[in-house]
């Protein structure tokens, strides 16, 4: 008696190569704990009895003005006016998360859409779009930002649709680039033969084939996105003190050269950029490799060219 051949779906497939990569698995770990916490920063707040914007002049600060270090009662040490790192870390993570994956997905559905309008379509039209794309991509975004901030002031809202601005080319020229090799395959033109909208070829038999591309590149723009707020917070052209960012914090304790006193005030929140940037690009990476089994292939050849051959004596 034969055992029967289990047939397993493409997603099924996928989740096992993604749970495989070690390191990919690590940094969704990773991410979902960050997103706990960022969900949780009331609750971190109330078990520690420190509000984000909390000033403890007496507990917070040494008798000489300095703020404390970490211990007992502030995990991750105070700041310079006597406020929790830690409770600030948390909140921060909530804005960070929110800008980034709001941005990301903003500028992915922005590219989407005008990289498969461009790509379809082609002619006068393709050329127009990239000649948009080339013109965003050219504008200083430093100077694009101070002369928004000078007339509105800085603000969540506008640091989000600076973001969005400037980020949605990449996806636009990836998607355009995927859409002019399939608009050409069997199947679109099968479609095109059998009478079909331009429309509903796109929706229907174009996107669904661009599921990989852009899951994979909104998944490496969300870092960027945080990139992107935490500069424009250091600068002072984002989120509005004293709302908590990372950012925010950073540009606190290097303008009043309290890190030099302090080194929590700028580890902590280096090291939360850091460890988020890094944990999405190779979550990213991971996405890619349990996607496109080919690139995983080409991987473990590469490994097996580079192994030294062992010798027979």
């Amino acid at each position: 008696m034969t055992g029967e051949i289990k047939q397993r779906g493409s997603f099924e497939l996928t989740l096992r190569r993604l749970v495989a990569d070690r390191a990919g698995l690590v940094a969704l770990v990773f991410i979902l704990l960050l997103i706990a916490v960022a969900l949780g920063a009331d609750g971190i707040a109330l078990l520690t009895g420190h509000g984000a914007n909390e000033q403890f002049h007496q507990l917070g600060l040494s008798p000489t003005g300095l703020p404390v270090g970490p211990g007992s009662d502030f995990v991750f040490g105070a700041d310079q006016i006597g406020r929790d790192v830690m409770v600030r870390l948390a909140y921060g993570a909530r804005i960070s998360l929110a800008i980034g994956v709001v941005a990301a997905l903003l500028a992915a559905l922005i590219g989407i859409t005008i990289g498969l309008v461009a790509g379809y379509f082609g002619g006068w039209i393709d050329t127009v779009l990239g000649r948009l794309m080339d013109l965003v991509m050219s504008i200083p975004v430093l100077l694009c930002m101070l002369s928004l901030v000078a007339v509105f002031g800085p603000s969540v809202p506008l640091s989000l649709a600076v973001i969005v601005f400037f980020s949605w080319t990449t996806m636009g020229r990836v998607i355009r680039a995927q859409v002019l090799s399939l608009k050409e395959r069997e199947f679109v033109l099968a479609s095109r033969s059998m009478g079909a909208g331009h429309l509903s070829i796109m929706l229907t038999d174009i996107l669904p084939n661009l599921g990989a591309p852009i899951i994979i590149y909104t998944t490496m723009m969300v870092p960027t996105s945080i990139i992107f707020e935490a500069t424009l917070s250091f600068l002072g052209l984002g989120v509005v003190p004293p709302a908590p960012s990372w950012g925010g914090m950073l540009a606190e304790a290097a303008n009043n050269s309290i890190y030099m006193f302090a080194w929590w005030l700028v580890l902590f929140p280096s090291l939360a950029l850091l460890l988020t940037t890094l944990s999405f690009n190779i979550l990213g990476d991971a996405l890619r490799d349990a996607l496109d089994p080919a690139s995983m292939k080409h991987k473990a050849r590469r490994k097996v060219a580079t192994k030294p051959a062992r010798t027979t004596p």
